[in-house]
């Protein structure tokens, strides 16, 4: 891997009910997600700009792989983790972790979504 590129290429947050965690995820994120057409795999992908750093992602629906904690955690950046993860439990998640300290790097706050899994929400201030 070069030295010059984010780790993380592309990230994929699985799910039991697609309606109610795209309502989640907008709602949220105060985003639209739009469909990617793939064969035996529904995907809704945040909005991409290939031009810009960070990385692209999308929830997925596929029989057979379940949603839930597991041993990955998706930080999502913005400007006040507190703010983000109050409207997480607005539209249906429950916060894990209330905002919190992390030295220097900023704060970060841990929220379930609707489908079980935990994210994580990161802010500087």
């Amino acid at each position: 891997m070069s030295a010059n590129r984010n780790p993380v290429g592309w990230f994929e947050i699985y799910v039991q009910d697609m309606d109610r965690a795209k309502a989640f995820y907008e709602k949220t994120f105060e985003v639209t997600l739009q469909c990617i057409p793939t064969s035996g795999l529904e995907m809704w992908a945040w909005p991409m700009q290939s031009d810009s750093p960070g990385c692209a992602g999308a929830l997925a629906k596929m029989p057979g792989k379940d949603s839930g904690v597991g041993g990955v955690i998706i930080y999502f950046p913005g400007e006040d983790c507190a703010a983000m993860a109050a409207r997480a439990v607005e539209n249906g998640g429950r916060i894990q972790k209330e905002k919190s300290p992390i030295g220097d790097h900023g704060f970060i706050s841990l929220v379930l979504d609707t489908e079980g899994n935990m994210i994580g929400l990161h802010s500087i201030k």
